[in-house]
């Protein structure tokens, strides 16, 4: 079985300068949660900010560990909503999106 996932992530709408102003991350995760569980979309996000956010308003991307609202996620471009939200289980290759759909004014 694969140790680790492929995945591609990408950050825009404002959200890249929270990850170093890179707008596109290959990264790979472990296939296993720390509960063993297959990697889902929510151990994801935990992993982003906890390995790859540098900076430290994290409550612009997450807020009690869920994608703060005006958030949008797509996997594989969809709409995450379509494919079981943070519960949605991480294939190699896969493709996720995190969109911004906040503004400041």
């Amino acid at each position: 079985m694969e140790r680790n996932i492929p995945l591609t992530v990408e950050f825009t709408g404002g959200l890249e300068m929270l990850f170093s102003n890179q707008r596109v991350h290959k990264i790979s995760i472990p296939a296993r949660d720390d509960r063993k569980e297959p990697s889902n979309v929510g151990f994801l996000i935990k992993h982003l900010c906890d390995n790859l956010m540098k900076d430290p308003r994290k409550e612009m991307f997450v807020i009690d560990d869920s994608i703060r609202p005006g958030v949008l996620v797509l996997i594989n471009d969809a709409d995450w909503e379509l494919e079981g939200e943070d519960r949605y289980e991480l294939q190699p290759n896969d493709n996720i999106v995190f969109v911004s759909t906040l503004h400041g004014g």
